[in-house]
């Protein structure tokens, strides 16, 4: 993608919840925006890191060991291999980097999984 692109006001335009969609590409990674709202589920990412960066609202991030809580134009990485879970209480819009391998909920499959050739649909 050559565009230039507006990743809060393409994240305020979805209609689903814990549906992202790829909005640019970078070398071997996605950027990818999603409305949140509820909660996501327990999964891991074996092989990839994950960059959550919240353009509007907050979002708690659940892992074993910790939470994190995240505000709007604050980031995270959630380390690869590490067993989390994103809860938004009210809706929140978020801007993911994430390598193309990365499967949305890993290995866990779930109703609102989403696969590659959903989240690469036009917005």
């Amino acid at each position: 993608m050559t565009n230039v692109v507006s990743p809060k006001q393409i994240a305020a335009g979805l209609t689903e919840h814990w549906s992202p969609r790829v909005v640019a590409e970078l070398d071997d990674s996605f950027v990818k925006v999603a409305k949140v709202l509820g909660s996501l589920i327990w999964h891991s990412h074996d092989n990839e890191d994950e960059l959550f960066y919240i353009l509007k609202g907050s979002l708690t991030i659940e892992m074993e060991d910790r939470t994190v809580v995240l505000h709007e134009g604050e980031a995270f990485v959630v380390p690869k291999g590490v067993r989390h879970n994103p809860v938004a209480v009210e809706e929140c819009h978020i801007m993911l980097i994430e390598r193309k391998s990365t499967l949305h909920t890993g290995t866990e499959v779930a109703t609102m999984t989403r696969s590659l050739a959903d989240q690469l649909r036009p917005v």
